[in-house]
């Protein structure tokens, strides 16, 4: 019985450990349980500290990681057409993530998730009828959790788990610790979106108020444009920014280009309709590309676009009265632009047209002043300095016959040749502060000269100086004209391509029967080996050969501007050609 008694005694103490074991293993639970919600609040709390929207997101994934022991991770944000614009990945290492390639754009079984925004768990993510298979080079993965993330109504993107740590796949309980999660991601990603757009907007702000500074300090057109694109670029990130302005005819020509890959655009020809830039134009609004070089609305000057992807045009100006457009573009593979970054960008368009605007009165009422004071000084100087000198010729002329020596003779004849020859450049000189551009007569050589640097001031960013001495406008005859004002355009543009100079100086002089006109620039000078550049030297050549002349170019060869370098051309033809005459 002794015997009976010791084996009942251990059927309880058997029972009694498996109960204890019981009990460790629910404590171990409930300790794990607490320590997940622990966990989860955490990962709550972190992803709602931050407010910069690429840190949120990347948090999320990391916190979601940890939460259910999972070896990968990825968070795909879902963009237009219900494509992954976004992917961001835990777990993968950058090499690694070099060997597979382009990152997933939404196919196979992260596109089902798209489709279908509900939790998705797998033991075998190959079993499943949409799984498409790994590229090459992937980790191997099996087991797989995903969830939607949801931003109010909307379905943002998608949280993705792979690869249960100690277990063979993902439990209830994972799908409820990352729902949660998904929950908290949304409040968090929505509260950074807002934030982003005020930020963005209080940076628009800011820029229109410099440009108001601007006006107030009288920036010129040039700089207006520049500070509008340089902004704009700084604003929405982007790495090329290029103006174009709406000529008399409509067509666009290419103004400004700030930034990477800036130097395809430099002296470009007007835009053809088949341009992103010429659609805003045609539409009135603002127009958005996700990749503008592969983009089948840019048929003309696509090239230019080579390497980029996400674009905007948008016109300066209002309907009726369009200035030209203003286009981003960002490198190809780079996020596409948003709605808030792209909302504010009609109105800050809007605001430099204004400026424009503004300028162009401001530049009106100054020519208006400079025309008032011309009149004043041709008034003046015709009815005084040239009756004086008149008066004091006649005086010199009267005195000859009063004087015997011979050499005070020359010298009085001398002084009354000096006397005639001053009276015509002054009449010269009246009859150019006198000539209107809205004449009816065709406008001198004088007008002419001044309107191309005006043209050129547009390519060059800066506006060239001017000197002007002797009878040009009536003593120059018109064919010789005609040849100076195309070899003005041809130097002026030569520096604005190749020069990458700061300041240009043009001087057009007639003395002793001949005109020169010369075009200093302090650029980089001229590169010998470049051909197309000499070729158009040659015909700068040939018009003054044609006209009897020469032309002499002078340079300094730099890698620099600040080394010393420049170019000095200067085109000399006699005025009694015969091309001058027929």
């Amino acid at each position: 019985m002794g015997g009976d008694d010791g084996g009942a005694g251990r059927i309880p103490r058997l029972r009694l450990d498996e109960l204890l074991d019981e009990l460790q293993s629910r404590i171990d639970e409930a300790r794990g349980s607490r320590d997940r919600l622990n966990g989860l609040l955490e990962a709550v709390l972190s992803v709602g500290r931050e407010l910069d929207l690429p840190q949120v997101l990347h948090g999320i994934v990391e916190a979601a990681v940890v939460l259910v022991d999972a070896g990968y991770g990825a968070l795909g944000v879902i963009g237009d057409g219900q494509r992954l614009d976004r992917f961001l990945t835990v777990g993968v290492d950058g090499a690694a993530r070099t060997r597979i390639g382009d990152p997933p754009c939404g196919h196979g079984l992260l596109g089902e998730l798209i489709r279908h925004p509900e939790p998705l768990r797998l033991a075998e993510l190959s079993a499943h009828p949409s799984s498409s298979g790994l590229p090459p080079h992937h980790p191997p993965m099996s087991s797989f959790l995903g969830v939607p993330i949801r931003v109010r109504d909307e379905v943002f993107g998608n949280l993705y788990m792979t690869e249960k740590r100690g277990a063979a796949e993902f439990d209830a309980e994972d799908e409820a610790v990352l729902s949660t999660l998904a929950v908290a991601a949304g409040i968090a990603i929505d509260n950074a979106r807002l934030f982003e757009t005020v930020r963005l907007r209080e940076r628009w702000l800011t820029a229109s108020a410099d440009f108001t500074s601007a006006l107030l300090s009288g920036a010129s057109e040039i700089q207006v444009l520049e500070m509008m694109t340089d902004r704009a670029r700084r604003i929405t990130s982007t790495e090329l920014g290029v103006v174009y302005l709406a000529g008399r005819d409509g067509e666009l020509r290419e103004a400004l280009a700030l930034g990477e890959g800036s130097e395809a655009h430099q002296g470009a020809a007007p835009l053809a309709a088949g341009a992103l830039a010429a659609a805003a134009l045609a539409e009135g609004g603002l127009v958005t590309s996700p990749d503008v070089a592969g983009d089948e609305r840019v048929t003309s000057g696509a090239a230019r676009w080579r390497g980029f992807g996400p674009a905007v045009a948008v016109p300066v100006g209002q309907k009726g009265r369009v200035r030209g457009v203003l286009m981003l573009a960002r490198r190809s593979g780079r996020p596409p632009f948003t709605d808030a970054e792209t909302a504010p960008l009609s109105g800050f368009a809007g605001q430099a047209a204004l400026a424009l605007e503004l300028e162009d009165r401001r530049r009106d009422a100054e020519q208006m002043a400079l025309l008032a004071d011309r009149d004043r000084i041709a008034r003046d100087l015709h009815d005084l300095a040239i009756q004086r000198l008149f008066a004091t010729g006649m005086t010199l002329q009267s005195a000859r016959r009063f004087v015997e020596h011979p050499e005070a003779t020359e010298r009085l004849v001398r002084a009354i040749d000096d006397l005639d020859d001053t009276i015509k450049i002054i009449r010269s000189t009246v009859f150019g502060l006198r000539e209107r551009e809205t004449s009816a007569s065709a406008p001198g050589l004088r007008v002419r000269t001044v309107r191309a640097l005006e043209e050129a001031a547009r390519t060059l960013g800066f506006a060239p100086g001017l000197r002007m001495e002797g009878l040009i406008d009536t003593d120059v005859p018109r064919p010789i004209a005609e040849e100076v004002v195309a070899v003005l355009g041809e130097a002026l543009s030569n520096v604005a391509r190749h020069a990458e100079a700061s300041k240009a100086e043009v001087s057009l002089a007639v003395r002793a029967g001949a005109l020169t006109v010369a075009v200093a620039d302090d650029g980089v000078g001229i590169d010998e080996s470049a051909g197309g550049r000499r070729s158009g030297l040659r015909n700068l050549a040939e018009r003054a050969e044609r006209l009897g002349g020469t032309m002499t170019v002078t340079t300094r060869r730099t890698t620099k501007r600040t080394t010393g370098g420049g170019t000095r051309l200067e085109w000399r033809v006699p005025l009694t050609a015969p091309a001058a005459h027929g």
